[in-house]
């Protein structure tokens, strides 16, 4: 466990309450966390995970730029749902994403656990779009993400993180319910 671990993960924790209560003061919190975290992945291999970090910065900054335009329109930050043909659509695309991906880790790096990460990066993609789009099918990916990811960082012996994790987990069914009850 690291200083920069530690507040890499309070910064995950504040960010996360934030957006299940759909507050915009989750971004500046998300920028911050997601730069941290990918320098803390890249030293310990997990260069999917690494990856997904610069990824998710460039998406937040998207994601705030959204939620600002949503709430300027209504006055909050409104909940949106996917169609069933919509949801298919992208579960069907990260299955086969995390194929594609978990195969180049494979192949071209020394990735450790390279199947597992990827899939986990690649479920974290979708998640983190569909969050910036206000979708609250978003949460039932973060759910998904959280169970695979708590054992893949303890293994790698990131404690905080994978109790980070377990934290979003819990965090993830609070943000489904609430997301549910506004969603349009």
């Amino acid at each position: 466990m690291s200083p920069i671990e530690a507040t890499a993960t309070l910064f995950g924790l504040i960010n996360v309450t934030l957006v299940v209560r759909r507050s915009m003061w989750n971004y500046p919190f998300a920028l911050a966390m997601v730069s941290l975290y990918a320098w803390i992945f890249f030293r310990e291999k997990l260069y999917s995970d690494a990856l997904l970090q610069l990824f998710f910065f460039v998406v937040n900054l998207y994601g705030w730029w959204n939620w600002a335009r949503a709430r300027a329109d209504t006055g909050e930050v409104r909940v949106e749902n996917l169609d069933n043909v919509a949801r298919l659509c992208w579960l069907a695309g990260v299955a086969v994403a995390a194929l594609a991906w978990g195969g180049l880790m494979n192949r071209y790096t020394d990735a450790a656990f390279p199947w597992w990460d990827g899939s986990i990066a690649m479920a974290s993609v979708a998640a983190q779009i569909l969050q910036s789009r206000r979708n609250w099918e978003s949460w039932l990916l973060w759910i998904a993400v959280d169970i695979a990811a708590v054992p893949l960082f303890a293994v790698k012996g990131l404690w905080l993180t994978a109790g980070l994790y377990i934290v979003f987990l819990a965090l993830s069914v609070w943000g489904l319910i609430q997301w549910t009850k506004a969603k349009a």
